[in-house]
């Protein structure tokens, strides 16, 4: 049965589990103002769909106000501990704040950033990590486990629910995939908000990728998560094309999906390299095609016969063919190029 999601706006986007939001993080010093809208500029062309932006001091504030004027993806304020901050935010026009209730300075200052969030119809995310739990809940469970992020972050969300606040987006993030995937499931059991799903400091983009697919990926497929972070020691950019790849491998969005072989001995030419060409010339192409890049005539047009276009290479030569009959044969120089016009009159 599929989830039952409290509907949260940010700015014109709908939380609500109809579409998955890819979302990334600057990661420009804050201070640097030129530097982080041009991050923030190169992220909205990648397909970045929220944008979240750390607000370290008031001094950093003006950083939401020239976010807001040169992107129109909505911007998120990450704050901590200084309640101050988030009140400048939310009068410079910020879409979402994200904080931690337990860290912002007592029940008496989250009641005034509820109520300036609340007048300004700013949603908040509550936003819980494995290396920050509470000192009594680590001392309860003995460690950051799935049952004691889910206990923190509904502790979080009561302190909200208390000043009739519900504009609310919850993340319990932890960089143990198995954890991450089973706390995410418990707290789907207990609430209805909009789940920001993320593998915390998941680690280079090799393994960063790999956790991520695991974790997001896994309760994707459950019907869990309303936006998606994927947390990379890289370019956010490169946060945001995982990102992508994710949510198609999970079948939640459309857009190119490659099939290709992993080469054999009756390989001819350089498939890997052409494999590579064709996957970075099609990563901005939104058509909702199945593309193959195969080694061999032999199994390729078969194993891909469902392809809507693909290519299978031969002794220097490649043939194209489209949902497993052959169009024409081309040489491997002009493998490339071929395929990519024939896609473009897809």
């Amino acid at each position: 049965m599929a989830r039952t999601v409290r509907p949260v706006k940010i700015s014109d986007l709908t939380l609500d589990g109809k579409k998955i939001y890819i979302q990334s993080m600057l990661s420009v010093e804050a201070h640097n103002i030129e530097g982080s809208v041009r991050q923030a500029k190169e992220l909205e062309n990648a397909g970045c769909e929220i944008i979240r932006a750390a607000v370290p001091d008031l001094e950093a504030v003006p950083l939401i106000t020239a976010l807001k004027e040169n992107v129109s993806v909505p911007i998120v304020a990450d704050i901590h501990f200084d309640h101050r901050i988030a009140l400048a935010c939310a009068e410079a026009g910020v879409d979402k704040i994200r904080i931690n209730p337990g860290n912002i300075g007592g029940s008496e200052k989250v009641r005034t950033v509820v109520n300036a969030c609340k007048q300004r119809h700013i949603p908040i995310r509550i936003g819980v990590n494995g290396g920050s739990l509470e000192k009594d809940l680590l001392k309860k469970y003995g460690s950051p486990t799935a049952e004691a992020l889910v206990e923190s972050a509904m502790g979080h969300v009561k302190l909200l629910e208390n000043e009739d606040f519900r504009d609310i987006v919850i993340s319990i993030k932890s960089s143990d995939v198995p954890t991450m995937i089973k706390a995410y499931r418990l707290l789907a059991e207990q609430c209805d908000y909009p789940l920001h799903l993320g593998v915390t400091e998941a680690g280079t983009e090799r393994m960063g990728l790999i956790k991520s697919a695991m974790g997001i990926g896994s309760l994707l497929v459950d019907g869990i998560g309303e936006t998606i972070r994927v947390s990379l020691t890289d370019s956010p950019v490169k946060e945001v094309y995982a990102a992508k790849d994710i949510l198609k491998a999970c079948g939640k969005r459309g857009g190119v999906k490659l099939v290709s072989c992993p080469t054999c001995g009756r390989t001819q030419i350089d498939l890997i390299g052409l494999a590579n060409k064709v996957e970075d010339a099609l990563k901005n192409v939104d058509k909702d095609i199945t593309v193959a890049v195969m080694g061999c005539v032999v199994n390729g047009i078969g194993e891909a016969g469902e392809a809507d276009i693909g290519i299978a290479g031969g002794k220097g030569c490649a043939v194209l063919f489209r949902h497993g009959k052959q169009i024409k044969k081309v040489t491997e120089e002009e493998a490339l190029g071929c395929l990519l016009e024939e896609i473009e009159r897809l």
